[in-house]
């Protein structure tokens, strides 16, 4: 109830229940005849709304009582809050980060996409070219789904480092002036971790996928310390048909480095501007410019064959709706193979989650889906945040023929994915996704350090949840 809550009313986030002006929502859930009633009245602003949703049980698992159990409670507290809303958000009820989700479990039933976005307008209540963005996604990852073999998984590698902290980011990375001291020490317990996964990985008898290092920024490293990590990779785990870095600040990328990724086989990177507007990076603390960012897409065109993701985030602090679509323009026009949308979301780990929460309008988004899909991109992976500007979502598109595969296996969790580093959370996933369970690593890089060989004997333990055969 308190996710639909944030979704529906984020400027509330930090106190739904002091900070709403007299508002409240109270919810009872009953079972009767066979199904889950849920009853909802909320208040706000001196009105008051009630509404319930009755739904069938669906199974006697605990599993699948849960899921139906929660899905009422959502429906009855979305009827009965949206009235409070100037307009029905896009995305109706749903407060998933996974929207293609329901669609692609849906696809083995033996529906098709016109019943699939039938299915979306009836039991979300999504907006139509949000259900076409959903079904589109879903598509994308039933097709990677079926590609996979019975004992295939992904690999992440974390990076926690890099040249300074973005205002809006909220991923556990530390500034290289700060904390560059543990740079190497990380990079010696990360190696031992590499080896002892393999080792996990081969008593599993697990092929790879795909491999992914993130973070953080992994071009952090110089480039011995990038070498060294790539030869653990090469040395020890099994060879992957995807390989990406994120090489996502350019003042971290020279062609030394660039050298080294494409002389061990990565074959896709990140180069991430956010955005094409000087003055924007600067608000946001961005290291770089923006003739900083066409030359090291140049670079890297020039150093090796690698296919080329570059992010954009809409709603950024000093930008502007007709900024951002010229941010969109510049991309199209330097032709990378993949081009990722995002919404700011003021996240708590973020030094902007205390700011005002921005109504970042829809109708941008669809501007900027239509020029990237009339330029030959095609959406592929879809999630969604809390705190996301304008309750809306993130998207990455890709030219015919270069989906990045880690993204929709991890997003979907199509297949297990094993995270190496600090923060890297192991995810086991079977059937298709519905059944999930996790192993977190240590959060920090001295922790992760402090812990490196109980972390690797877990690596050396661990095994792999299979697929059916076919």
């Amino acid at each position: 109830m308190h996710e639909t809550l944030t979704c529906l009313l984020p400027e509330e986030r930090h106190g739904l229940a002091a900070d709403c002006g007299g508002g409240w929502v109270r919810c009872r859930l009953e079972e009767a005849e066979g199904a889950f009633v849920a009853r909802v009245e909320a208040q706000r602003d001196g009105l008051r709304r009630e509404d319930m949703c009755r739904l069938p049980q669906e199974g006697q698992g605990p599993w699948e009582r849960k899921r139906v159990a929660t899905r009422a409670v959502k429906t009855a507290v979305y009827r009965a809050v949206v009235g409070f809303l100037p307009a029905p958000p896009v995305w109706g009820a749903m407060s998933g980060v996974k929207p293609a989700k329901p669609v692609r479990q849906a696809f083995p039933q033996g529906i098709d996409p016109v019943e699939a976005d039938k299915l979306l307008a009836e039991r979300f209540y999504i907006e139509p070219s949000r259900r076409r963005l959903a079904v589109q996604c879903a598509q994308q990852a039933q097709a990677c789904e079926q590609s996979l073999g019975p004992r295939d998984g992904a690999l992440y590698i974390g990076i926690p480092f890099c040249p300074s902290k973005c205002v809006y980011c909220s991923f556990v990375s530390s500034s290289t002036a700060r904390s560059g001291h543990l740079v190497a020490p990380y990079l010696d317990v990360l190696c031992q971790e590499v080896e002892a996964a393999g080792e996990g990985l081969r008593q599993s008898g697990a092929r790879l996928d795909s491999i992914y290092i993130g973070g953080g920024t992994p071009t952090t490293l110089d480039e011995h310390q990038l070498d060294r990590l790539l030869q653990a990779v090469e040395r020890h785990l099994p060879k992957a048909g995807e390989f990406t870095v994120e090489a996502g600040r350019p003042e971290t990328i020279t062609q030394e480095k660039l050298q080294v990724l494409a002389g061990h086989g990565v074959g896709r990177i990140s180069i991430n501007p956010q955005s094409m507007h000087d003055e924007v990076l600067r608000e946001v603390g961005r290291l770089h410019t923006v003739e900083q960012v066409v030359q090291t897409y140049e670079l890297a065109r020039r150093t090796g064959d690698f296919q080329i993701n570059m992010d954009l985030i809409a709603g950024l602090p000093g930008d502007t709706e007709e900024g951002f679509l010229e941010s969109v323009e510049k991309l199209i026009r330097l032709e990378p193979e993949n081009i990722t949308i995002h919404c700011l979301a003021r996240k708590k780990g973020s030094p902007l989650r205390f700011g005002k929460q921005g109504q970042l309008p829809a109708a941008l988004l669809d501007e900027a889906y239509r020029r990237l899909e009339q330029a030959g991109y095609e959406p592929y992976y879809l999630y969604r945040q809390k705190y996301i500007a304008g309750n809306l979502e993130n998207v990455g598109f890709a030219k015919k023929g270069t989906i990045c595969r880690y993204n929709i296996c991890m997003m979907e969790e199509l297949c297990p994915v094993v995270a190496l580093g600090a923060g890297g959370v192991t995810k086991l996933c079977a059937d298709g996704g519905r059944c999930v369970s996790r192993i977190a690593n240590p959060k920090y890089p001295k922790e992760y350090i402090e812990q490196g060989e109980a972390i690797a004997q877990g690596k050396r333990a661990l095994r792999l949840p299979q697929g059916a055969e076919d």
